[in-house]
């Protein structure tokens, strides 16, 4: 069962498992961008 919110007379239900696969996916794709971005740090760096 997920958390409940309450927000004046609406009651929302978070569905933790579906926000821990997301938050591991933007983790993932964080660390592939920071991966693509060292390279291409050491690529320039051995252009010049």
């Amino acid at each position: 069962m997920g958390k409940l919110v309450i927000d004046g007379n609406s009651v929302y239900e978070i569905d933790e498992e579906c926000l821990r696969r997301r938050e591991t996916q933007e983790k993932q794709q964080r660390e592939k961008s920071q991966e693509y971005t060292s390279v291409e740090i050491m690529s320039y760096k051995k252009q010049k």
